[in-house]
């Protein structure tokens, strides 16, 4: 298998004050880390690509570590997602090889994270851009925490090349009131409830 050709890596934070309603005690806090690396099947069809999976796990730590250390630690991180953008001469599967990586990166250092965490994909041009989506890292069924951070850089992914992201916050969307499950009501049996 290929090794990882990283060209660069880019990290960005939020901080949500409202959005129209009275300001919260603590604003929320969203960070994304993107990694624009070279995508070794690009312009073929190749059958096997499993493999580049284990190539790209150190990768996945690294950003892990630099979204912890943003957010102020790993007990501040309440939501996660993932996904991956892959340029044209790529194809979808390519960046479902970032789904275990990107996943199990997050969840390693978030000893206490149960549920899966959700991910987008696509194929786009250079300058795209992706919503990826947020859930609760310990149960997905908590509605506070549905969210979307959107994410890109105005020179990839080149054709040949990958966006990978990784996408962390530190609470519920600012004045959420859909309802549903409450954080604090968590039993953190099955990643769900």
């Amino acid at each position: 298998m290929p090794d990882v050709v990283l060209r660069k890596c880019l990290y960005m934070t939020e901080e949500i004050f409202h959005e129209g309603g009275p300001p919260p005690a603590t604003p929320l806090r969203r960070a994304a880390a993107l990694a624009i690396i070279e995508n070794p099947f690009a312009g073929r069809y190749e059958p096997e690509i499993q493999g580049f999976m284990e190539h790209l796990k150190p990768l996945g730590l690294r950003m892990a570590r630099e979204l912890v250390g943003l957010l102020g630690g790993p007990d501040q991180v309440e939501g996660y997602g993932k996904g991956a953008m892959i340029g044209e001469a790529g194809e979808l599967e390519h960046g479902a090889l970032w789904h275990a990586p990107g996943g199990y990166a997050m969840r390693e250092l978030l000893n206490d994270s149960n549920a899966i965490v959700p991910s987008t994909k696509k194929v786009t041009g250079v300058g795209g851009r992706l919503d990826v989506p947020i859930t609760h890292i310990n149960a997905s069924y908590v509605r506070s925490h549905f969210d979307a951070m959107e994410v890109g850089t105005n020179d990839a992914p080149r054709a040949d090349e990958m966006v990978l992201a990784l996408v962390m916050t530190t609470g519920a969307r600012i004045h959420n009131r859909a309802g549903g499950l409450d954080a604090a009501d968590i039993k953190g049996e099955d990643g769900l409830r």
